[in-house]
C-alpha cells in the first residue's frame, strides 16, 4: 500500500474538545448547502457510518471511501470532494498518515466554523506504526465521543437527541465485544497468520497468537516488499501447518500474499478475508461482526 504524501498547511485554529483533538478550520462530492441539516464529510464510509446513526435526521452525511475492493492509500481526491469538504460543517479522517490527500483537501479550503475530527488523535488505544484504529472497539468510542461533542457543538438545540443517539450507539458494540470474549475464551493461544497489520487490534484482544513476522505484516501495509527471510518464514508457517488460520487484508492484494492464500488453500488452511472499508449495505456493527463470524467458523473447522 504505497502512501501519498502531500505538503500540507497548518490549520489554523487547534483546540482540545472533551478529551479529543479537534481542529476548527469551512467551504464539497454533492452536499446540499441549503440545507438545514448538519453537513457531514467522512474520508472513509464506516466513520460517515457511524456519523449517521449518531446524527439521525438532523445530518447530511457524504463519505468519500465507499469502495470496499479498492486500496485507501491509493485514493486520489477529485474536485466534487474538494467541494464536499469546502461546504461541510464537520469533517472526519483517520490521519497517522492513512488519508494525507483529506489534509490538502482541508488545506485548500481554510474556514474557522468547520470542525475537523481526526481519529488517530481522539484514540485511546494505539499500536505503533498502525493506523487502522476504527478496528478497536474502544477507539470508535472515543470516535463517536468526539462526534457526538461536535453534533452538539453545531446545533445545541439537539444535544438530548444526539446524547440518546450516543447511548445507543455504544450500546450496540455490544455483540462485537461479545464476539471477541467468545472467541477468546476458546481460542486463546490459537496460532494464526496475518497477510498485514490492520487485524492487530483485535487478534491481540481475543489473545490470537500471531505468528506471521511483523516486520512482513508492516512491509505488506505500506506497499513495500518484505524481506527474503520474512517471506520465507510466512511461507513455512503454512507449510508445515503452524498455523491455523490465515487472516488477509483484501484491500492490499500483492503476489506475495496471493501466494500465502494460494498455499493455504493447498494446504487445507482456512483464509478469512477482512476489508479496510465497508460494503455499501453494511453498519460499522454488522461489518465488524460478520468478520468475526467468518473467523470463529474458520477456527472450529480446524477443531
Amino acid at each position: 500500500m504505497s502512501k501519498r504524501f502531500f505538503t500540507i498547511t497548518l490549520i489554523a485554529a487547534l483546540i482540545i474538545f472533551s478529551g479529543g483533538i479537534i481542529f476548527f478550520s469551512g467551504q464539497t462530492n454533492t452536499l446540499n448547502t441549503t440545507s438545514t441539516k448538519i453537513r457531514i464529510v467522512a474520508a472513509e464510509n464506516f466513520y460517515g457510518n457511524i456519523a449517521s446513526q449518531l446524527g439521525g435526521a438532523n445530518v447530511e452525511v457524504v463519505s468519500l471511501l465507499s469502495d470496499p475492493n479498492a486500496d485507501p492509500h491509493e485514493y486520489e481526491s477529485s474536485v466534487s470532494d474538494a467541494k464536499a469538504v469546502a461546504n461541510a460543517n464537520i469533517v472526519i479522517e483517520n490521519g497517522d498518515n492513512y488519508d494525507t490527500w483529506m489534509d490538502k483537501l482541508l488545506s485548500s479550503s481554510p474556514n474557522n466554523s468547520r470542525i475537523v475530527i481526526i481519529g488517530a488523535n481522539v484514540a485511546t488505544n494505539k499500536l505503533v506504526d498502525n493506523p487502522h484504529i476504527w478496528y478497536s472497539v474502544d477507539n470508535i468510542k472515543a470516535v463517536a465521543q468526539s462526534i457526538d461533542n461536535a453534533l452538539k457543538h453545531v446545533d445545541p438545540s439537539k444535544a438530548q437527541t444526539f446524547a440518546s443517539n450516543l447511548t445507543a450507539f455504544d450500546n450496540s458494540l455490544s455483540p462485537i465485544t461479545q464476539k471477541m470474549a467468545e472467541i477468546k475464551a476458546k481460542y486463546n493461544q490459537t496460532p494464526i497468520g496475518l497477510t498485514e497489520t490492520i487485524f492487530l487490534y483485535q487478534t491481540g484482544p481475543m489473545g490470537l497468537k500471531v505468528l506471521t513476522p511483523l516486520a512482513f505484516e508492516r512491509a505488506i501495509a505500506e506497499g513495500n516488499d518484505p524481506s527474503a527471510n520474512d517471506v520465507a518464514t510466512s511461507n513455512n508457517q503454512i507449510l508445515k501447518h503452524e498455523i491455523k488460520v490465515l487472516i488477509y487484508n483484501e484491500q492490499t492484494i500483492t503476489p506475495i500474499t496471493t501466494n500465502l492464500q494460494n498455499e493455504a488453500r493447498a494446504n487445507n488452511i482456512p483464509v478469512v478475508g477482512v476489508t479496510e472499508t465497508m460494503t455499501a449495505d453494511s453498519s460499522y456493527q454488522s461489518w465488524m461482526l460478520n468478520q468475526l463470524n467468518n473467523l470463529q467458523n474458520a477456527l472450529k473447522s480446524t477443531k
